[in-house]
This record gives structure tokens, sequence and C-alpha cells, in this order.
């Protein structure tokens, strides 16, 4: 079995790092930062892009087939694992991470210059769809070579260095915030919707040069660099690692539904609770400040204590308050109260998704690493991530209910429960 040996954490601080370690930390957090800024800059701004591209006459319609747009890229996301993952496996994981970059700026420049319906007609929305396509193609390797690639240049400090992903995805999180409080506080209405809500996207291509820049100038990992590699790490994983996949796809769960809600929150205020959209975005920012804060922290004491005992008692915490929580906001709809809940979101989310990185390491050998991690992360994240949004609002306008978005959690968080209490149990990684 791939487990933890007790070197990965009684020698954590004893053992030489490797000397590129940090450049790869960094290499792999711009690249993981910008995947996620453009998908939370997209989900931020969906009721902007549901009138500019998508508008009908009914504005939950249109809001739907924003957010059936912002899922249908996330279709690609297996595919793209499966090229690219597979891609990382056999050439190397350098190789992989510069592709990857290359395609993912391709795509959000496509949306940062896409002219609005009212310019091109149907040719708007298809340009939308098409670059949300590219971005899931590409996003779907990123994720799985990147930390593979930080985890193999430390692998006695395999849950701080991994966590590092996380921190850049509270960092994309936090300016996403940003930029929404900014935007909706500074514009006036005519100004967002002309010009205003390209300012993110155009703000998201400075990332891509300077990311590709990095990865190109780096050395292979040590790990992957030493190791047997194989021909089929597609097959590999499919014939003699399922139960591996079934167990990685599960413990992705949770960390991808809170990651969403924490995304949905702004849209949620703002349709829902009738809440101004700059309190929606201040209050995101705090999740995005205690993601990006504390991960390093979580990932630090995965190293010490292991990573199911976080996981297992984060999916737990979600499990238990998530309805009282929304209870509680919907009956007394503040900023205060909203603040408090997205508190609450960016810890048991940091104490969860800054874990899952190493334990998904964990889980797979290296010859199939890159896959298998990309798999089980795009599985799960196309499931319950690319459709959280459609879901949430399509449950809330059937019932009539606005607790139902804690329902969805509520079922992701318990699935991940068993899931993370099968790593530890079953395949003996803790």
């Amino acid at each position: 079995m791939n487990t933890i040996s007790s070197s990965h954490t009684g020698d954590a601080t004893s053992a030489k790092l490797h000397p590129q370690t940090w450049r790869a930390v960094i290499s792999s957090s711009i690249g993981n930062a910008l995947e996620w800024f453009d998908v939370l800059i997209y989900g931020a701004f969906a009721v902007i892009i549901a009138k500019l591209f998508f508008p009908t006459d009914n504005e939950t319609v249109s809001l739907l087939v924003t957010f059936a747009t912002f899922g249908v890229s996330f279709f690609m996301r297996p595919l793209g694992a499966v090229v690219l993952g597979a891609y990382s496996d056999r050439v190397g994981r350098k190789a992989a991470l510069s592709l990857s970059i290359v395609l993912m700026t391709i795509g959000t420049a496509m949306i940062a210059f896409m002219p609005t319906y009212a310019s091109i007609g149907l040719w708007a929305p298809a340009g939308i769809v098409l670059a949300r396509l590219i971005q899931g193609f590409s996003a779907g390797g990123e994720f799985g070579s990147s930390t593979a690639f930080l985890v193999e240049h430390a692998p006695h400090r395999r849950g701080f260095f991994s966590s590092w992903q996380v921190a850049s995805q509270g960092l994309s999180l936090l300016m996403a915030a940003v930029f929404g409080a900014g935007l909706n506080g500074l514009l006036t209405p005519e100004q967002l919707y002309s010009w205003g809500w390209r300012l993110p996207f155009l703000f998201g291509l400075l990332i891509g040069p300077a990311g590709y820049y990095i990865r190109r100038h780096l050395d292979e990992s040590p790990e992957f660099a030493a190791a047997e590699r194989t021909e089929t790490p597609l097959r590999d994983t499919f014939s003699s690692q399922k139960m591996r996949l079934l167990i990685g796809t599960g413990s992705v769960i949770m960390a991808t539904v809170s990651v969403y809600l924490a995304l949905y929150m702004p849209t949620y205020a703002i349709k829902q609770l009738g809440m101004p959209a700059w309190s929606s975005y201040a209050a995101t920012i705090v999740s995005g400040l205690i993601m990006m804060v504390a991960s390093p922290l979580v990932g630090e004491l995965s190293d010490k204590y292991g990573r199911t005992p976080f996981m297992i008692a984060s999916s737990l915490a979600f499990v238990v308050f998530t309805y009282p929580m929304f209870v509680f906001l919907t009956t007394a709809p503040s900023f205060v109260n909203l603040l408090l809940l997205q508190i609450v979101i960016g810890v048991l989310m940091t104490m969860y998704f800054a874990s899952m990185p190493a334990l998904l390491a964990d889980v797979f050998p290296v010859q199939t690493r890159g896959t298998g991690m990309s798999l089980s992360y795009n599985i799960a994240v196309m499931l319950f991530g690319g459709f959280a949004g459609l879901i949430i609002t399509w449950l809330i306008q059937v019932t009539g209910n606005k607790l139902s978005v804690s329902f969805f959690v509520i079922f992701g968080a318990a699935l991940s429960l068993i899931a993370s209490t099968a790593a530890r149990y079953v395949l003996r990684v803790r």
C-alpha cells in the first residue's frame, strides 16, 4: 500500500529541501491561481454575464443558462485530466504544466475581449462557451500535474508544500471578491456593464505569461525523474487502482463543494436575500483570507498528525452545522451574519482542502500520480463544482425554499466523510 511512512512526519524539518522547491511552489501556485481566478470571476460576475451574453425575458432563466455554460466547461475537465494527466506521467510534469497555462491564458483572453450579444448576436454566447471549454480542458490537467510537481520536490513535507496550491486558491478567491466589491462600489451600473466587468479578466491575462516563463525554466521534479515510468498510466490506473480512484474522487467532493459554496454566496446573497453586491463580496474576502493564510499551517499540521483527521472533522462539521447556519442567515439576513457564515465556511473549507492534495498524492504511486490525481480531482469537480450554481439555483426555484442550498452541501459532505474514512482505514493513508 502507498501509505505515509514515519519519515514523512518525524524528520519533516530535518530533511534537506531540493534547491528548486520554492521555485516549484511559485510556479505551481501561479498556474493554479490563474485557473481558479478565472473560474471565480466568471461565477462572481454571473449576473452581469447572464444579461450581456445570454439575454432572455426571464432573469432566472438567463442566470440558469449562464451557470449551465459555466458547468458545460467542466465536462472537458476529465478529458483534460486524461490527456494532460497521462502526458505528465509519460513525458514529465514540466511539459504538462507549460502546456496547461498556455491554454488557460488563451481561454481567458477570449472572454476578456469577446463582444456581447448586442454586438454580434449568437456568436457571443458561442464564443464564451468555446472559451470555457478550452479553460476546462486546461484546468483538467493543472491540479494533478502541479500538485505532483510540488510533492515530488519535497516528499518528506507533502502536506505543507502541497497546501500552497490551496493557499493560491484562497488568493484567487480574495482577488475575485476584491474585484467584485471594488467594481460594484466604484463604478456605476452603466460602466460596470459596459466595460468594468472585463477588468478582472484582463488582470488574469497578466498572470499567464509570468507563469509560463517560470515553468519553462524549472527542472523536472526529482522523484519523478528518478522513478521508473510507465507508457500506459491511464490503463494502469483503471486496471489496478480502481479503489484508489474511487476514494480519491470521493475525497475531493467536500473541497469542491465548500469552495463553490463560497463562490456562490455573493449570488445567493444578492438574488435570494436582497443584499447589496458590495457586502456579499466583502464577506467573501474573509473566506479568501482565511484560506490563503491558514492553508500552509494546516498542511504543516497534516504532516505531523495526518491528513484524514482534519478532513473527517471538517466534513462531519459541514454535515451537522450547514442547515442551522443557513437558517440563521435567512432568518436575519445582514452583513454581520453573512460575514460570520463566511468565516465558518472559510475555516472548515481550509481544514479540509489544505489536507486533501497531500492525501491524493499519498493515494497514488509516482508512476500514475499525475493521471490518478487529475482524474480524481476533475471527476469530482465536474459533478459537484461545475454544476453547483445551476443545481442550487434550480433547487431553490423548484422548492421555493432558500435553505435548499444546505441540502446540496450536506450531501457532498456525507460522501467525503465516507471517502476520507475509507482512505484512512482501507488504504491505510493516515
